[in-house]
C-alpha cells in the first residue's frame, strides 16, 4: 500500500505544482483587466468572468508594444519616456537599476549565465555549481590582482536569490553542461543529475 501511495504522488505532485503555478501566472495577469473603465470591464460587459482573458490582453499589450518599440517613431517614444522618468529622482535609480538587470536576462542573444561552473562555496572543500556571468568592471577590477571572474552561486530549491561572487579564474571549474542542465540540477537539488556528455551525443 505504501508503494502505490508513492507512486501515485509521484504522478500527482508534480501534475498539481505545474497547475499552480500556471493559475498563480494567469491569474496575476488577469488584473491587468482592471486598467480597464468599470463599464467596460467583460464582467460588466459579458454578465459573467471569463479565466485568462486578462492574460490574454497582456500577451497582446505585451505584443503590440514591442512592435511599436521596433520602429523609429516608437524608439523615440521610447527615449523620451526614459527621458522623463531620468528626471525623476528615486525612480530614475529604481527604473534604471531595473533595466539593466531585464536587458542582460531577456535581450536576444544575450548571455546572462555564460557557462556552468563548479566553484568551493562556502568554504574550501565544499563544491557547489554556480554560473559564469562576465568580468569585474569598474574600479572593482582596479583592486583585484591577477583574473577574476564574476559568479553568480544561486540557492537551491529557488535559484532566483543566490550570491555574486567575484573568483579567481584559476579557482572554477568549467562543466561540460548546459546552463539548463545545471539549472535543473540546482532546482531539484541535485535529486535529478545531469545527463553525461557522452549519452547526449548519443542521443
Amino acid at each position: 500500500m505504501k508503494k502505490y501511495l508513492i507512486t501515485g504522488l509521484l504522478i500527482w505532485i508534480p501534475l498539481a505544482i505545474t497547475l499552480w503555478v500556471l493559475e498563480l501566472i494567469v491569474s496575476t495577469m488577469d488584473q491587468s483587466l482592471l486598467l480597464l473603465p468599470p463599464r467596460y470591464q467583460p464582467e460588466v460587459v459579458l454578465g459573467y468572468k471569463i479565466p485568462g482573458l486578462g492574460a490574454l490582453l497582456t500577451v497582446i499589450v505585451v505584443f503590440v508594444t514591442g512592435v511599436l518599440a521596433s520602429n523609429i517613431l516608437g524608439q523615440r517614444l521610447l527615449m523620451f519616456w526614459e527621458n522623463v522618468l531620468g528626471r525623476i529622482p528615486v525612480v530614475k535609480t529604481i527604473y534604471n537599476g531595473v533595466k539593466q538587470v531585464s536587458d542582460t536576462l531577456f535581450a536576444p542573444g544575450g548571455q546572462a549565465f555564460r557557462k556552468a561552473l563548479l566553484v568551493q562555496y562556502p568554504r574550501e572543500g565544499s563544491w557547489t555549481l554556480a554560473f559564469l556571468t562576465g568580468q569585474p568592471g569598474g574600479d572593482v577590477a582596479n583592486h583585484l590582482r591577477g583574473e577574476y571572474v564574476s559568479v553568480y552561486v544561486p540557492t537551491t530549491p529557488n535559484p532566483t536569490s543566490g550570491f555574486f561572487l567575484m573568483m579567481p579564474r584559476a579557482d572554477v571549474i568549467e562543466l561540460d553542461m548546459s546552463v539548463d542542465d545545471a539549472l535543473k540540477y540546482v532546482i531539484s537539488m541535485g535529486v535529478v543529475p545531469p545527463e553525461p556528455p557522452a549519452s547526449k551525443t548519443r542521443s
